[in-house]
């Protein structure tokens, strides 16, 4: 029992120390990140960004190694942070490491206003530009390059993104990879699931005036 609460609290302390640090390294890697993509570059072009965006994963690794020590359920946290794995044996897929920004989202929730359809409504809207930022991305680096792709611009990607996670669907825009496809598909559940967040927001501020209503009316 000791030893698990001596766990834990070695898991907490690592954690306060890295949280805010992490954060920093994410941001750092979506900027490198989408200068590399935008400008379609290669290392033949310039190195330095993708040495920074290795580094950045071996970061990603260590931490995920120590918090994967430390943590006192170990397999509780394995299956609620597969993101995190995903980053860090899958290098040679850039675009996972995008994933390291659900950390930043968990971080932002956390000082997103104190009511909660407050902090709902922010979070929600944060998470929305982030998710359309990075897909964009996302989508770009695995189309750009391909023969018979459409998504040949940040423009157009952005616009694909904004389609598709409102769930809209114009069809000018559409991946023709197969990871470009598998982006399209998480994008597609991730705007269902906003959308779905949005409509139990609303409908929960409906509810609440029409309550506030009848009881002034009964007053």
């Amino acid at each position: 029992m000791r030893s698990l609460w001596n766990n834990r609290a070695a898991y907490e302390r690592w954690t306060r120390a890295t949280e805010w640090p992490m954060v920093g390294v994410a941001l750092v890697f979506v900027g490198v990140y989408g200068y590399v993509v935008i400008g379609n570059l290669r290392e033949s072009h310039v190195d330095w960004p993708f040495w920074l965006m290795n580094a950045v994963w071996v970061l990603f690794a260590i931490d995920y190694i120590v918090s994967l020590i430390l943590v006192p359920h170990t397999r509780r946290w394995f299956f609620t942070h597969i993101h995190e794995l995903a980053i860090v044996i899958l290098p040679v897929l850039r675009p996972l490491r995008l994933l390291r920004l659900v950390t930043v989202i968990s971080v932002f929730s956390r000082y997103a206003g104190a009511a909660l359809r407050e902090k709902v409504t922010i979070s929600t809207a944060f998470v929305a530009g982030v998710l359309v930022f990075t897909a964009s991305l996302a989508i770009l680096d695995a189309e750009q390059n391909d023969p018979g792709a459409n998504i040949t611009s940040y423009g157009d990607a952005l616009w694909w993104s904004v389609v598709t996670i409102t769930t809209v669907g114009y069809g000018d825009y559409y991946p023709v990879t197969g990871f470009g496809r598998a982006i399209a598909v998480g994008l597609m559940l991730c705007g269902l699931g906003l959308l779905g967040t949005v409509t139990a927001t609303l409908a929960t501020w409906f509810v609440e005036k029409i309550e506030v209503t009848a009881e002034e009316k009964r007053r």
